[in-house]
């Protein structure tokens, strides 16, 4: 996936630190939501375009994390395919309100490994080893405070004029590129990168950039 930062090329001058801070609470939640989205398309109807998203996104990651606990290359292809199998399978008992998807892949993923290194009778592996450790989710009060900003990012978004409002959700929602927004909205490139720099230009001047 194309990260904002990506999307923008860099913050408009002068917009200081709090844009990288609303563009962070975009992205954050932005994510998050969308994968939730995409989980609960292969839960309901075993969407194979959502599967396929869930699978670009955690594949090099589930591997390189089999990898780090001591699989070789071919071990590694072997657990990328039972979790896979298992989100597939599995999806309807993802829940976005308990866990990231991030957190339920990866939680998959441990527990596959441990119980590989089991049926092959090698020396167990301690569960709290910090390779281990899946990256737990944000606490209740920090998840509270993301989602409190990002509806603040939200309220501020709601000020801009339509086209820009509609570029920079096409951007940041969506995730599509300068190019695919350009053609979606059947607007010349430049057309795109002025409306998102322009968007950011209003928004700087809105209270979430300019509070103390």
């Amino acid at each position: 996936a194309i990260k904002m930062s990506d999307q923008l090329g860099r913050v408009p001058n002068g917009a200081g630190p709090l844009a990288g801070d609303a563009l962070a609470v975009i992205e954050q939640a932005a994510v998050r939501e969308r994968e939730a989205r995409l989980m609960s398309a292969i839960a309901q109807s075993h969407d194979r375009a959502a599967f396929t998203e869930i699978f670009g996104r955690y594949a090099p990651k589930i591997k390189s994390f089999a990898l780090r606990l001591g699989a070789d290359r071919a071990a590694s292809e072997e657990v990328l395919q039972e979790v896979m199998i298992a989100v597939w399978r599995r999806a309807e008992t993802f829940d976005p309100q308990k866990a990231s998807v991030a957190t339920w892949i990866f939680t998959i993923a441990r527990n596959l490994r441990i119980d590989r290194f089991r049926k092959e009778n090698r020396p167990e592996l301690d569960p709290h080893d910090p390779a281990l450790v899946v990256q737990p989710d944000p606490s209740a009060d920090e998840q509270l405070a993301v989602k409190d900003r990002y509806t603040l990012v939200k309220e501020c978004l709601a000020t801009l004029p339509e086209k820009q409002r509609e570029a920079v959700q096409l951007a940041f929602i969506e995730d599509l590129s300068h190019q695919q927004i350009s053609e979606r909205l059947g607007i010349p490139l430049g057309t795109v990168k002025s409306r998102l720099r322009l968007s950011f230009e209003k928004l700087r001047l809105s209270s979430f950039f300019t509070e103390p």
